[in-house]
């Protein structure tokens, strides 16, 4: 299983949430070549301002596995993690982080992001989680087109 097809899977599940209504974040989390989980934002669904797409994948990824530690994992992120999310991702021991589109992006679609990039983050932090930023950034970006063009779109 490639990298890239990794990403899609995230990028499917995203556009699935668009779909149903939810904010333009999908995750995909992957151990030794397998899916652990796959899941989109789901913040309105739940009315939970956490429920971003990368804590579910952990939540998810977590119960299935029945331990808290991710190590051997690859979290793959539509956008790069809000600072909440890459505290999760640290805390769950996971790898390495691919992610598509920027904290910035997020922002000028309105989104109420911390301007604290996970490069920042680690490095403040000393995490050893590794960070592949701009991964299939284009494909990513569409996302956010799509969430955009959609009448009923809610930010938070």
């Amino acid at each position: 299983m490639t990298h890239e097809h990794c990403m899609r899977l995230a990028i499917r599940k995203c556009h699935e949430g668009i779909r149903k209504g939810q904010s333009p974040f999908g995750a995909c989390i992957v151990k030794k070549g397998r899916v652990i989980s796959c899941v989109h934002n789901i913040v309105w669904k739940s009315t939970d301002i956490t429920a971003h797409a990368e804590v579910n994948a952990i939540r998810v990824a977590c119960k299935k596995l029945k331990t808290v530690d991710l190590s051997g994992c690859v979290l793959y992120s539509t956008c790069e993690p809000c600072p909440m999310c890459f505290s999760a991702i640290h805390w769950a021991k996971i790898d390495k982080i691919f992610f598509g589109s920027r904290i910035k992006d997020a922002q000028d679609l309105g989104f109420a992001e911390l301007t604290l990039s996970n490069r920042r983050m680690k490095s403040l932090g000393g995490s050893p989680v590794k960070i592949q930023g701009d991964f299939l950034r284009e494909e990513a970006i569409e996302l956010f087109k799509t969430w955009a063009a959609q009448k009923k779109k809610r930010l938070y």
